[in-house]
């Protein structure tokens, strides 16, 4: 039997918890239960109990449990620990690493999977301390069920309503089976590139690999061997997955080559478009005089070469196009020269996105188009995924 470790936090939301415990059990999927000092003002544990059939959890310093069980390991008895809901101090918590009650510690002891359910204020939800540790959070592998939009018991509407159990139930079923994408091999590329015009200048883009990296999990969280393959950035490399570290365009294209075959492959690197013809092996000085002229040359293009036909295209291929004019127009246009099957546009020209925390997408495919509104770019990574799952089911 499959079993889960639910954190029931503190939020109006947590009565949604006791749905998702009878969802879990009627599925042969055993519950553990810890419940928060605030999470037991709104359900309480005589409840719990009686709905995962054991002994609910909720002080780290009871001598009875620690000589029972141990927070250690409790923490680790589970295949997947369950944080629903998650609010905005429990995931604060979780980002900076803090131990101060049970569900806290449990958190920083486990070695297992972890999937939280965000339920807050919209306001806080969209408080860039908040954008900032859910990007924290699933750079280091934990599984996020995005909240709902809609009105909130405060009055207020806007994203941050708890997800419905069953959304909830799908993505702990997807994550104790290993997901859609068990057995398929997906590559990402992420990043920009640095193209050295002198050992200590080089030409570069804004990317941050923020998106990229987000897929990468996001992709892992659904049962894909991932393998990553990252210019300079400064994220940590995500758990669960290989990194392979590149510097320029055609240090990329080799190692893209080197990982096929695939089934998948997102091409969500900013990639540069040229590279200095010759490299200086010393430092350009100033002369006093004009500056001096780069002869550049156009770099390998990645993208159209893992889409041409051959014997390891990977089945699905998805590009990236960053564009500041004409969406919809250089979009079509840049899936159709590359030979991808999907395309995923984005303006750059808006404050924030290039770098930033949040993406607005237009998804090209085959056969239609769709405009996702502006969201965390977990949550673009997250819809991907989904949907990439969904074409190989």
């Amino acid at each position: 039997m499959k079993r889960i470790l639910l954190i029931v936090t503190g939020g109006i939301a947590a009565y949604k918890a006791l749905e998702l415990v009878r969802l879990a059990t009627k599925a042969d999927i055993g519950v553990t239960a810890v419940l928060t000092r605030s999470g037991a003002q709104f359900v309480t544990p005589l409840s719990l109990q009686a709905l995962t059939g054991s002994k609910v959890y909720q002080d780290l310093f009871s001598l009875t449990d620690e000589s029972e069980m141990g927070h250690i390991e409790l923490s680790r008895a589970a295949d997947l620990v369950v944080v629903a809901p998650a609010t905005a101090d429990i995931l604060a918590k979780m980002t900076a690493g803090l131990a101060d009650d049970l569900a806290s510690t449990l958190l920083l002891a486990t070695d297992k999977p972890v999937l939280v359910a965000p339920a807050m204020n919209v306001r806080m939800w969209q408080h860039p301390a908040t954008s900032a540790n859910m990007a924290t959070l699933i750079q280091r592998g934990v599984l996020v069920v995005e909240p709902d939009e809609g009105p909130m018991a405060c009055g207020e509407y806007g994203p941050g309503r708890l997800a419905e159990p069953p959304a909830i139930f799908a993505a702990i079923q997807a994550a104790l089976n290993k997901g859609p994408l068990r057995g398929r091999h997906a590559i990402v590329t992420s990043g920009p590139t640095h193209e050295p015009i002198d050992p200590v200048r080089f030409i570069a883009n804004r990317s941050s690999g923020k998106q990229g990296h987000a897929i990468a999990s996001a992709l892992a969280a659904l049962g894909a061997r991932v393998t990553l393959i990252s210019g300079p950035v400064s994220l940590p490399d995500p758990p669960g997955l290989t990194t392979i570290h590149v510097e320029t365009a055609r240090e990329m294209q080799s190692a893209v080559q080197a990982a096929l075959p695939a089934d998948i492959a997102v091409c969500a690197a900013a990639v540069g478009d040229w590279r200095t013809a010759t490299e200086a092996g010393q430092k350009i000085k100033k002369g006093g005089g004009a500056p001096p002229s780069l002869a550049l040359a156009e770099n390998p293009d990645i993208l159209a070469g893992i889409s041409a036909p051959g014997p390891q295209r990977p089945r699905l291929v998805v590009g990236f196009a960053a564009e500041t004019e004409k969406l919809e127009e250089h979009a079509a246009t840049k899936r159709a020269r590359k030979g991808c099957d999907w395309l995923v546009a984005n303006n750059v020209g808006g404050t924030g996105i290039m770098g930033g925390n949040e993406n607005e997408v237009l998804l090209l495919t085959e056969t239609d188009s769709a405009h996702w509104d502006r969201m965390n770019k977990l949550a673009v990574a997250q819809r991907l995924a989904a949907k990439i799952g969904d074409y190989f089911k």
